[in-house]
This record gives structure tokens, sequence and C-alpha cells, in this order.
């Protein structure tokens, strides 16, 4: 099974989403295998967003990371990082389908609610940076069986 990295961001956990963020990703039939909720470091920041680092909007995504707690979450499934994209949205909540999460709940392209890897090699980097191997469950909802054939 496929693992991604998806974080609420700090408008998402002050906006009081958690719930309803984590719920479209069950509703959907993924298995969350990791969480926490949290303070994100300075360093932890700027090591996520490095890809950035050359852009003038580096520093405001530092920020904005840092400014409030965080829940951070890997997720399980069969294609779930394209699939957890899809359920995400748009970038830019102006512009997101409805259905998804950034077009129903979000309003501003600086306060979009959550982040999601964008490809395999980049779910397994961040989640590599945010958790420890032993702090992921390994386990088989028995659920799954309705799910994937």
């Amino acid at each position: 099974m496929e693992r991604t990295f998806l974080a609420i961001k700090p408008d998402g956990v002050q906006r009081k989403l958690i719930s309803e963020i984590i719920g479209r990703f069950e509703t959907k039939g993924f298995t969350l295998v990791g969480l926490k909720f949290m303070n994100v470091s300075r360093e932890l920041a700027e090591q996520h967003y490095g890809v950035h680092k050359e852009r003038p909007f580096f520093g405001s995504l530092v920020e904005f990371i840092t400014s409030g707690p965080v829940v951070a979450m890997v997720w399980e499934g069969d294609g779930v990082i394209a699939a957890a994209r899809k359920v995400i949205g748009a970038t830019n909540p102006l512009t997101a389908e409805p259905g998804t999460i950034r077009g129903d709940l979000g309003a501003n392209i600086g306060r979009n609610l959550i982040h999601g890897s964008d490809a395999p090699e980049t779910a397994q980097s961040e989640i590599a940076l945010w958790f420890k191997e032993e702090e992921l469950v390994n386990w088989q909802p028995t659920i799954l069986s309705w799910i994937y054939e």
C-alpha cells in the first residue's frame, strides 16, 4: 500500500476543521497510520519547504506553518497520493472544485488549510522528515476487504 504525508495547517486547526478534514480521508477509505498534534520548529519548517528556499515567498511559508499548531498525518491506501490531492483540491481555494477540502472550506491561497505530498518521492521524504519509523502504526482495518478487491 502507498503512503502519503498530509498536514492540517495552523488555519485549519484554528478554524476547528480537524475532524472535518480527517473525516474526508476516513470516508474515502484510507487508513491513518501516523498522527501528531504539534508545533512546528523553524528548523523543521525550513527543511519541509526547502525546495522553495530561493523563492520570495519562502519566509512567509515558514512564518505561517510555525504560527500555530498543526496536525501531521500519514495515510495509507491504494493510490493515496493522487487521490488525496483530489480530495484536497487546487492550491488556490478560489479555483478549487466544490466537494474538495479547499473548494468547500478555503477562502484564500495564503490560508489553504492543508498540505499534501505531490509525488511518491516527496511523500517518502516528508514522512521521514516528520515521523520516526516507530511512530507509524502498521495495521489492517477489517473494513479493507470492503474497499479493495
